[in-house]
């Protein structure tokens, strides 16, 4: 990409009277569906120079329970694997799996061993 080029990743809260996520859309550049629903989203920002995590964290009131365990038990699966493949670190990977599949079964997602 070059230094002047720019790409925008949008996302749209609808609220309520009460400043209640009704509705979460998000569209990003060369998407073929256009405007997508999404019933929940986790941002994650690093700051390198004050190395502290920002985030906004939003869902809808219409989010059940087991969709939200549901949306963290795959979170901690990707989260993994942007670990191994950004660091190479296998182990610490790994760790992150063991975790979320002790996450899903201990919120029903899986099936004890």
């Amino acid at each position: 990409m070059a230094d002047n080029e720019k790409k925008e990743i949008i996302i749209r809260v609808g609220l309520d009277k009460d400043a209640i996520p009704e509705s979460i859309t998000w569209l990003a550049p060369g998407a073929s569906k256009g405007e997508e629903k999404a019933e929940a989203f986790m941002l994650s920002l690093f700051d390198g120079a004050e190395k502290t995590t920002l985030g906004i964290d939003l869902w809808t009131k219409e989010m059940l329970v087991g969709d939200m365990n549901i949306f963290f038990y795959q979170s901690l699966k990707k989260m993994a694997d942007v670990l191994e493949r950004a660091t190479q670190d296998k182990e610490a990977a790994q760790m992150m799996r063991d975790f979320s599949r002790d996450f899903g079964r201990k919120v029903k997602l899986l099936k004890e061993a």
